[in-house]
């Protein structure tokens, strides 16, 4: 039986892995949005971190980091 050099890789998928934010619309304070996101990967950080999952911890702290220098270079 003849098998096929290209197989299928299940984690290659093109849809995302999770669903993406929804646009803030037009007339959205581009500054509130960021600091709702930081305000999301904090809480979902500490949840983790409460949990005991270090590593998914500080993925979030990062993502939470990431807004709050965002935040801090668009109010300079």
């Amino acid at each position: 039986m003849k098998t096929s050099k290209q197989q299928i890789n299940p984690q290659s998928s093109t849809e995302p892995r999770r669903p993406l934010p929804k646009t803030a619309g037009k007339g959205t304070n581009k500054l509130q949005t960021a600091h709702g996101q930081y305000e999301r990967y904090l809480t979902l950080a500490q949840a983790q971190a409460m949990a005991g999952d270090a590593i998914a911890a500080e993925n979030y702290y990062q993502h939470a980091e990431h807004y709050l220098r965002l935040m801090h270079d668009r109010a300079h």
